[in-house]
């Protein structure tokens, strides 16, 4: 009966947590509630990024004295120094006499110090509870930890035939208004937004978040000879929404020095074989920023080569029910020449959206 309830508080746990999708990166999300004599006497979640943890929420939050409960926990509390000081503290000093904890922390700071602190005062440590549910919830931060890249989602809208602009180019709009809300709402959930330079120009986009509620990421251009034109929609609101531009062009370059003086920061990233910047070291500097994850929107020579050279570890397509015939695909050439090696694609989610099909799958 105890794991029956275990299992049950902490699926309460992990609905808290989902409360701060897209505010606490590069930090997890966590949830917590507080059991005393079999009654929720507190709860409490990671809200944003440098506020309070979310067992610390729950204690001050707490209608009456936690001394002698239960703590249940969807990630292993924190036991160093950071931006807020060690959660097992805390728990030790209010007495809680149990924790339960859904998933250990990969943090090479916290794995399993934090569960063997509190064993080591006494108190009585229950790991593994819902386990793989707590560990999806924060696929992307034990990827960063797990890896030290960021977790990739590439997003993409194409017609029933697969493609994502006719041949003219023309791609504004295969998807439905609810589709693009969707969209907004996967923004919101990166800590980076990265396109193309021929996205920008063909398209003209924000890459904003403007449909739901939500933080705007770091706008990230990839622009190997800086073609874009200043007067893209991106240099219009960069006070709100940070903007870096990639080049293989240095500073002494006069194009360098055209788009810096709009304001957006440009670094220069060394060519690739194909004399493209080099999305892996872009990926290796983003990280160096705590960008734990990118959301790529386009177009398809970025697309194409995420994934021909193993970048990608989500893949979202929105289907609309719409033919064009021939047209521009969304993928390029992987350099696939058989079956066997095609890329597999582990399908989590079927969704509809207005008239819209989205498949939500990781790249195994």
């Amino acid at each position: 009966m105890n794991n029956v309830n275990d299992e049950y508080y902490m699926k309460l746990a992990i609905a808290l947590a989902r409360k701060g999708h897209g505010y606490v990166s590069p930090n997890p999300m966590v949830g917590a509630v507080i059991i005393k004599n079999g009654r929720i006497i507190g709860r409490g979640y990671h809200q944003r990024f440098g506020g309070n943890h979310a067992e610390i929420n729950a204690l001050r939050n707490s209608a009456e004295d936690v001394a002698g409960s239960t703590l249940y926990v969807t990630l292993e509390p924190c036991c160093h120094e950071g931006k807020t000081p060690p959660c097992i503290d805390s728990i030790i000093e209010h007495k809680v006499a149990r924790v339960v904890i859904g998933t250990i922390d990969s943090n090479p700071l916290v794995s399993c110090q934090g569960i063997n602190y509190l064993q080591s005062c006494g108190i009585e440590v229950k790991t593994g509870v819902l386990e793989n549910e707590c560990h999806k919830l924060n696929e992307v931060f034990f990827h960063f930890m797990d890896t030290g890249m960021p977790f990739i989602t590439i997003k993409y809208a194409q017609t029933l035939d697969g493609r994502i602009a006719t041949a003219t180019g023309e791609s504004q709009w295969i998807s439905s208004e609810a589709s693009l809300k969707f969209t907004h709402q996967l923004r919101a959930a990166h800590d980076a937004i990265l396109v193309g330079a021929g996205t920008v120009i063909k398209d003209n986009p924000e890459l904003t978040v403007r449909l739901v509620r939500g933080r705007n990421p770091l706008r990230v251009i990839v622009d190997s000879e800086l073609n874009i034109s200043k007067q893209a929609k991106i240099f219009r609101n960069i006070s709100s929404a940070k903007t870096l531009i990639t080049t293989i062009k240095t500073a002494a370059d006069p194009q360098f020095q055209r788009l810096a003086d709009s304001g957006v920061e440009i670094i220069t990233i060394k060519a690739d074989k194909k004399g493209n910047v080099d999305l892996k070291k872009l990926f290796k500097i983003l990280v160096r920023r705590n960008i734990s994850s990118i959301l790529i929107e386009g177009g398809a020579q970025i697309i194409t080569s995420v994934l021909k050279n193993n970048l990608a570890n989500r893949l979202v397509t929105i289907i609309a029910p719409k033919i064009i015939g021939s047209g521009i695909e969304a993928v390029g050439d992987l350099n696939i020449r058989s079956l066997g090696a095609a890329k597999i694609l582990s399908i989590q989610k079927v969704l509809r959206r207005g008239d819209d099909i989205i498949i939500d799958s990781r790249l195994i």
